[in-house]
């Protein structure tokens, strides 16, 4: 909970003060409406991601699944550029409030003073610099930061509340002032509505919540609670490998942090409304970022407020760490995968680089402002939850759960409406996310063209008879000749011409056994995949079937698994494909078909340096 913690509660150190900015007086009516959305659409949604993403890898990967082929990787796509946006933005908005606390605090040195943009790049450039040199997943430091920091929040939230309750005329004179600014209670409940969209920074962590299941201990759970996970599912039969105890130790994760960070939002917002004057929340303002650190200096005395300050320090850097943690982990999970970023993508200090100069960036253009970047932050944080309650209420679509696909569908027209109305008010985080997006598609094209004659199998794997068909081929004639067969109605008729063609065009011998080799079509914009060879007898003709989205690239590894399992060099036949070259090799790219014959040799000549080594293909 606290590895979450450090990402979801660290938001207290800014929500408050963004909250009254954006919504004033009416701010604790907005964050009470903004709690009941919490506990009641984004709890339930994200329960169900961890029940249907158990790996730890959220509500993108669920969509990966629902929604394959190309259309499903450009929404990956799309949403990996506003989770970019979302992670990127907390690193430079936690640092940019970090520097805020340390300027604002009394004891500060007097040159700290208007040094907010300089205070915040020397701490992203610590965090890049922590990460370059390795960065071990710290739970116990996260346990004792959180630990603290909440600690310290209940103390100044207690005595917030007590200084209420000794000066009551606050409330009324809060009160007072609502009713006059907003006229009637309808009025007051509309602006709250309008408003809500504007404090979505207490959204922030359910899609770290289910990150961090990998690190939940699979622990054994009862027979009610394995019974009810298995309803959930609409009674489907669990599979033994089903993470049981890992599911229900993170819904219970979810489901506590929700209500700690609910309990927070509620007080702290309250508190800070009735106590603070509300140009204190202004830029330049000595509440504006630092709300609570404000109620803790003047209540509790600036020394235990530079104790609050510093432990806000900590949890804000530390929830940069968390983000670059977290893009560490996104970004190598999905666009190598996909060819669709070049091999360094894997490597972890090249992209801490790439990230820290985007950090750099997106700091100087914002000028270290923390409100600036809130509208950002937002259309990260509910962009991944709406594309959270699409995923599970699909998810119900499919399994036929109607009643549960009907209030996952409202929860998500909720936040669609609460994503638009935070675009359309602050566009910023639509821009960054926009910047982010077309990078990442035009660095996936590119990558994708250029690694386009690679092979692309993770593993080839021939069954036993496929095995049989090549061995045998190679013990007793010393030659394996294929003939590369388009899978079409599997008649005699097919198989018998096929083969007579190939042996009068191309010369085969009579007596030189041959073998056809199919490859069946799946999702062409795979780019890895693991190979399966099934070999076949169909009407007499020996056939090595495989499934793969890719044609050239399969045939090509399929070549040469075959030539180190049985140390005979195969030879393959193809026949010309009608067409322009052209848009044959644009459906290549597209659909993994097309311009077979040269893409095979190609993809073998890169592969296979050696040309003796290297099996031959023959066109004709």
């Amino acid at each position: 909970m606290c590895l979450t913690g450090v990402d979801y509660f660290s938001t207290l150190g800014y929500q408050p003060a963004i909250a009254a900015l954006a919504a004033g007086l009416v701010s604790p009516l907005a964050t009470l409406l903004l709690v009941a959305i919490t506990l009641f659409g984004a709890l339930p949604v994200y329960r169900r991601v961890a029940r249907e993403s158990y790996r730890g890898e959220g509500s993108i990967a669920m969509l990966e699944r629902l929604l394959p082929w190309w259309g499903g990787k450009l929404l990956v796509l799309v949403l990996l550029g506003f989770a970019a946006t979302d992670f990127m933005i907390t690193i430079t908005l936690s640092a940019a409030d970090a520097a805020a606390h340390a300027i604002e605090n009394p004891f500060a040195p007097s040159w700290f003073e208007g040094q907010n943009v300089v205070i915040t790049l020397v701490l992203v450039g610590v965090l890049a610099a922590v990460f370059l040199k390795g960065f071990r997943e710290a739970i116990g430091i996260a346990v004792a930061l959180v630990g603290v920091y909440l600690a310290l929040n209940v103390v100044v939230v207690l005595v917030s509340i007590l200084h209420v309750f000794e000066n009551p005329v606050v409330i009324g004179d809060w009160w007072g002032a609502l009713t006059r600014q907003n006229g009637d209670p309808l009025m007051i409940v509309a602006i709250a509505l309008i408003a809500f969209p504007k404090l979505a920074l207490g959204l922030s962590g359910f899609e770290t919540g289910v990150a961090v299941m990998p690190q939940i201990t699979n622990t054994k759970v009862s027979a009610r609670a394995a019974t009810a996970l298995t309803a959930a599912k609409g009674g489907m039969p669990l599979p033994p490998s089903y993470p049981l105890g890992r599911i229900r130790g993170a819904q219970r994760l979810l489901t506590t942090a929700a209500i700690i960070m609910s309990c927070f939002l509620i007080t702290s917002s309250l508190t800070t409304t009735l106590l603070i004057p509300q140009e204190a929340f202004q830029a330049g303002g000595p509440a504006n970022g630092r709300a609570l650190a404000y109620l803790a200096h003047l209540f509790l005395g600036d020394w235990f407020g530079t104790a609050y300050d510093i432990s806000t320090i900590l949890i804000l850097w530390f929830a940069g760490a968390s983000a670059l943690a977290g893009l560490l982990n996104l970004v190598p999970r999905y666009l190598p995968r996909y060819g669709m970023a070049p091999h360094w993508a894997a490597l972890v200090r090249p992209l801490v680089i790439v990230f820290g100069v985007i950090a750099v960036i997106i700091t100087l253009v914002f000028d270290a402002n923390v409100d600036a970047q809130a509208g950002a932050y937002a259309t990260g944080v509910l962009v991944l939850i709406t594309s959270a309650s699409f995923a599970v209420t699909l998810s119900c679509l499919r399994k036929k759960q109607r009643k549960r696909a009907v209030g996952f569908g409202v929860i998500t027209v909720v936040f669609i409406y609460t994503t638009v109305a935070n675009v359309i008010e602050r566009p910023d985080g639509v821009r960054i996310a926009a910047l982010f997006i077309l990078g990442i598609v035009v660095v996936s094209i590119v990558s994708r063209i250029s690694r386009s004659f690679q092979l692309r199998a993770v593993s080839v794997t021939l069954d036993a008879p496929a095995l049989d068909f090549v061995t045998a081929d190679s013990e007793e004639y010393d030659s394996i000749r294929i003939i590369a067969n388009e899978p079409g109605r599997g008649a005699a008729i097919d198989y018998k011409q096929k083969v007579h063609d190939e042996r009068r065009d191309s010369g085969i011998p009579q007596r030189s056994p041959v073998m056809l080799l199919e490859v069946h079509p799946s999702d062409s914009s795979d780019f890895e995949e693991e190979l399966v060879v099934r070999g076949v007898t169909r009407h007499g003709y020996r056939v090595l079937q495989v499934t793969s989205g890719n044609v050239p690239n399969t045939i090509a590894a399929i070549l040469l698994a075959i030539r180190d399992e049985t140390g005979t060099v195969p030879s393959i036949y193809f026949e010309w494909t009608e067409g322009s070259p052209m848009s044959n090799m644009f459906r290549y790219l597209v659909t993994g078909v097309g311009e077979v014959a040269p893409v095979t040799r190609e993809v073998l000549r890169r592969a296979e340096v050696d040309r003796k080594r290297r099996p031959e293909v023959h066109v004709s």
